[in-house]
């Protein structure tokens, strides 16, 4: 059971304080003298209105004009009290008519019932830390009476329902007070509406104001009372009412204005919230400061009136600053993985049925959500991307996502430089962009799924002419990059430097079917063309995607898919969903070793070297799309994997001179952004290697790619000129990746 009112009347600071019998040095502590049993506490003078006739004969002494109206006040005063004594009489008559209506139907009254509260729910890093709050138009958290100090209930009874543990559901007596206070101020300055009626109103009711509403909102009350304890509906009304400014409940209300629990809040905190529940709105203190402090002081002249507060703590309410706006969210961090966690949910079949099911759970439910994102390498993410970025007029930015290879777990995710002015998450939503030549690894994949081995030769010359005939110029002409010449190099080599040539002829020889089946059971989940320029790129995928696909190779081709939420607990702490890693094997440890020993060449002596790391191994391939308008590096460690794209959130814009450097490779900033992230985000984990893959069974073969046919090659010229363009050999799909 919840605390009971005789607790309340305990002295309120030695509570809060835990402070012994003896008196106390500050002045806001000192003990006070023992009030009177509660019968006896009511230390207001008599009200002149319905005094003695010696009162009323001192009157007669004033000026004609005020005893006139004092008198008009007065006859108006009773003739109120006559209409409360009368709706008392009829709510009684309404009341005992339905009773006995009930009895003679032997049907009794329907048990009033209470829906369960909207409560927020919280959205937890890893280390239990709150990444977000999610809530709809109700902010609200929930918390046991026991939990609500003392001063705070008193100074909210104080300014609602002084009388709320004597009096019935209803209070004549505060009703005919407020009747003739508001006749006195010549307005409606005072309510006399109970807890218990406030809560029916709140609860049960439409906001209709009328005689039948104001009916049954009195029988209901009643009836309320019947059901529940007094301690029942104040622990009700403490986490119902609403405090302004989108906080409902005493516990949203002390977080939105003062930061701090329920539990810790002060008397002059307690005073300024209880002041805020009848004018929640006029008397905000984050926009109507002045409205807001004369609420306050007013509350609290009425709980010293009442004798349960001391002048020194009177004076320290009234000196106390109002609570200020806190200041704005910062759009760094984590906003675009809590935004990413919360879409997941409302898309969670184990959270509903329909999608108003998951919406009043994920928004209302007071769920506690947590997810797999590490504070401190999301810090690090964030930093390495700032850092590394150089401002541009143009707007290029960059994204980032770093995964666990061995459960699929996402650590860290930057998903743009400002989430309040757009909220597209360029890790995970949408087709994603151009990968390069980071798609030469699914490439490379399927070629050794194909028995050819990284020591094998092939023909890296430029230009190179590639027979197409599923596409409108039979004859695909890419070229490497900038005129790079190869010659005859094995396909290790052809990886490490990137040569486009290479890849092109190697495709034309694996087949780009099997290139797309590789790249799915990686964890590619964009439907992808088979077509031969996928392996230069021109498919576009998610960071997130291509972080997967690396990850998987990192832990030795069994892939797990990415997660972000790790379980759920319900509001009462039962746990409704726990992630399980259910791991599939993509590739053998066999091929997904040796594809990690060639790119690991690539980041120690190839394109990637920025990503190194010193004292580590680290596996990765750099990607550049056509007219350097997208730049990638994916790489991976034993422990983490790393996905690293930049461009222009808006489209493809090409990055030339951009900073230090006159075209943006992903051996560039990308790169550079991965090995200042991943130094950090591994340091004090130990420093494992790969796995080596088992010798090769046989020498070097040399891989010959089919030469297009003299139709294809006559087609292609006719194709060429059809297009009424001087079309060099390296356009179309000829240029699409980049180191």
């Amino acid at each position: 059971m919840a605390r009971a009112f005789t607790d309340l009347t305990v002295p309120l600071r030695r509570r809060s304080a835990g402070l012994p019998a003896q008196p106390a040095t500050d002045p806001r502590l000192e003990p006070r003298l023992p009030r009177p049993p509660i019968g006896e506490r009511d230390i207001r003078p008599p009200s002149p209105l319905i005094g003695g006739a010696g009162r009323f004969a001192r009157w007669l002494g004033r000026s004609t004009v005020s005893t006139v109206w004092m008198v008009v006040r007065w006859m108006l005063t009773v003739a109120l009290a006559g209409v409360v004594a009368a709706f008392g009489v009829l709510i009684a008559s309404r009341t005992i008519s339905s009773i006995t209506r009930n009895a003679a139907d032997s049907t009794p009254a329907r048990p009033l019932t209470f829906s369960p509260l909207a409560q927020r729910s919280v959205v937890y890093a890893k280390d239990g830390t709150v990444l977000a709050e999610l809530h709809a138009e109700e902010d609200r958290v929930s918390v046991p009476l026991d939990r609500v100090p003392a001063h705070v209930l008193r100074a909210i009874l104080d300014a609602e329902d002084e009388r709320f543990f004597e009096h019935g559901a209803l209070d004549a007596r505060s009703l005919l007070r407020a009747l003739v206070n508001n006749v006195d101020a010549g307005g409606v300055t005072e309510g006399g509406s109970t807890i218990t009626q406030q809560l029916v109103k709140i609860e049960l009711l439409t906001p209709a104001k009328d005689v039948d509403r104001k009916l049954k909102e009195a029988a209901l009350a009643i009836q309320l009372e019947e059901q529940f304890t007094k301690d029942e509906i104040l622990d009700r009304y403490v986490n119902q009412v609403y405090f302004g400014n989108g906080a409902y409940g005493i516990q949203a209300a002390a977080q939105t204005y003062y930061g701090v629990d329920a539990d810790h809040l002060t008397l002059p905190q307690g005073v300024m919230l209880a002041g805020l529940i009848r004018y929640p709105g006029g008397s905000d203190p984050f926009a109507y400061p002045d409205a807001a402090r004369d609420r306050r002081d007013a509350v609290a002249d009425r709980m010293r009136f009442l004798n349960h507060i001391t002048e020194e703590e009177l004076g320290w309410i009234k000196s106390e600053a109002l609570p200020t706006p806190p200041p704005p969210s910062d759009p760094r961090g984590s906003d675009y993985f809590a935004e990413k966690v919360k879409q997941e949910l409302l898309a969670a079949p184990w959270l509903g049925e329909t999608d108003q099911d998951r919406y009043h759970a994920v928004f209302k439910g007071g769920l506690a959500i947590h997810t797999t994102l590490d504070p401190r390498a999301q810090q690090l993410a964030q930093d390495a991307v700032e850092r590394m970025v150089p401002e541009d007029p143009r707007g290029f930015t960059s994204a980032l996502v770093s995964v666990e290879p061995a459960t699929g777990a996402v650590r860290a995710l930057v998903g743009g430089n400002n989430f309040d002015a757009t909220k597209f998450n360029l890790v995970t939503d949408g087709d994603g962009r151009q990968t390069g030549s980071s798609a030469k690894m699914f490439t490379l994949m399927a070629a050794l799924e194909a028995g050819i081995l990284p020591i094998d030769t092939i023909d890296g010359s430029a230009p190179c002419q590639i027979e197409n005939p599923q596409a409108v110029d039979p004859v695909w002409s890419p070229d490497n990059v900038e005129g790079q010449g190869a010659g005859t190099l094995t396909l290790a080599q052809a990886t490490v430097n990137s040569v486009n040539c290479a890849y092109a002829r190697l495709i034309k020889i694996v087949g780009p079917d099997k290139v797309v089946d590789v790249a799915k059971r990686l964890g590619i989940t964009n439907p992808i063309q088979p077509n031969l320029a996928l392996t230069l790129g021109s498919e576009t995928i998610t960071p997130l995607q291509m972080a997967t696909a690396y990850a998987t190779l990192a832990n030795d081709g069994i892939r797990n898919d990415p997660f972000f939420v790790e379980r759920v607990h319900s509001r009462d702490g039962t746990l409704i969903f726990q992630h399980t890693t259910q791991p599939v094997r993509a590739v053998s440890a066999q091929h997904a070793r040796t594809a990690t020993s060639v790119m690991t060449q690539g980041v120690q002596f190839g394109t990637g070297t920025a990503a190194a790391i010193p004292g580590r191994q680290v596996a990765g391939k750099t990607g550049s799309a056509d007219d350097n308008a997208d730049a990638w590096f994916v790489g991976y460690t034993h422990q983490l994997a790393t996905a690293v794209w930049m461009g222009a959130p808006e489209g493809r814009v090409s990055m030339y001179n951009v900073g230090a450097f006159p075209r943006v490779y992903g051996g560039t900033y990308p790169a550079m952004i991965f090995g200042a992230f991943m130094r950090e985000a591994l340091a004090g984990q130990p420093a494992i290697g790969f796995p080596e893959p088992a010798p090769f069974n046989r020498g070097s073969n040399h891989l010959d790619a089919p030469q297009p046919s003299r139709e294809a090659l006559t087609a292609s010229n006719a194709a060429r000129r059809a297009s009424g363009a001087n079309v060099s050999p390296q356009s179309g799909l000829g240029a699409f990746s980049r180191l």
